[in-house]
C-alpha cells in the first residue's frame, strides 16, 4: 500500500494568492475608510468609498492575478515546448544532461546514468521537467485559481472594515475601523504562516506592521487635507 503524504508545497498555487488578496482587501479598503474619515466625511461617504474600493480592488487583483499568472505559465509551456524539441533532436546529449544533475546531487556517475536512462524510459519530459526545470504539479502556474481566489478573499477581506462602518460611533469610526483591521491583519497573518509551517506570532506581526503603517499613512493625508476629494 503505497503511503501519501500531504505536504505544505501543494497549498502554494492558492495559498499565496488567497493570503494577498485578503490581506489587500483589508488594508486598503481599511485605509481608504480611515483616510475619508480623518477627511470629516460622513457615514454615507465613508460607505460610498469602502464599496467602491472593494468592487474596484477584487476586479483589479482578479485582473492583475490572471495577467502575471499567465506569464508565468507561458514561460513554463514555451520552456517545455523547448525541451521537448531537444528530446526529439538529441535525446543522448538529454540522457547526459539529466545524469549530470544527478552527479551533482550525490549519486555515483554510472547510476546516476541508469536512473537517467530508466527514468526516460518512463517519462522523459516529466523528468527533466522536474529535474532539470523545477516544474511539478505542485507549484504549476494556473491562472484562473489565482484570479479567483485572489478576488474572493479581496472581497472578504475587504467586506470586514465596511461592516465595522455600520456598527461604530461616527465620532471613532478610525479609531474602531484601525483596530478591528489590525486585529483581522494579525489574525490573517497567523494563519497565513501556521498554514504554510512557519511561526504565527512572526506572521501576525509582519503583517499587523505594514497594516498599521498604511492606515496610518492615509489617515495622516486625510487629516492633512480635511476634504473628502
Amino acid at each position: 500500500m503505497v503511503h501519501r503524504e500531504g505536504h505544505r508545497t501543494e497549498r502554494i498555487a492558492w495559498l499565496r494568492a488567497a493570503v494577498l488578496g485578503a490581506n489587500d482587501g483589508i488594508v486598503s479598503t481599511a485605509s481608504l475608510i480611515v483616510g475619508v474619515a480623518a477627511a470629516a466625511g460622513a457615514q454615507k461617504d465613508v460607505l460610498i468609498a469602502g464599496v467602491a474600493g472593494l468592487v474596484a480592488g477584487a476586479l483589479s487583483m482578479a485582473a492583475g492575478e490572471f495577467v502575471s499568472v499567465s506569464s508565468q505559465a507561458d514561460t513554463e509551456r514555451a520552456d517545455l515546448d523547448r525541451e521537448r524539441a531537444e528530446l526529439a533532436t538529441d535525446r543522448p546529449k538529454e540522457e547526459d544532461e539529466l545524469a549530470a544533475i544527478y552527479v551533482q546531487r550525490g549519486l555515483e556517475p554510472a547510476l546516476a546514468q541508469t536512473v537517467a536512462q530508466q527514468l526516460m524510459a518512463h517519462d522523459a519530459l516529466g523528468a527533466h521537467a522536474r529535474d532539470e526545470l523545477g516544474m511539478s504539479a505542485a507549484t504549476a502556474a494556473r491562472p484562473l485559481q489565482a484570479a479567483l481566489a485572489s478576488a474572493m478573499t479581496f472581497a472578504v477581506g475587504a467586506a470586514l472594515p465596511l461592516l465595522t462602518v455600520f456598527l461604530a460611533p461616527v465620532a471613532m469610526m478610525s479609531i474602531v475601523v484601525s483596530g478591528v483591521s489590525l486585529v483581522s491583519l494579525a489574525a490573517l497573518g497567523a494563519l497565513a504562516a501556521r498554514a504554510g509551517g512557519a511561526s504565527g506570532k512572526v506572521g501576525a506581526a509582519r503583517v499587523a506592521f505594514w497594516g498599521a503603517m498604511a492606515m496610518g499613512v492615509t489617515a495622516g493625508v486625510g487629516a492633512l487635507f480635511g476634504a473628502v476629494v
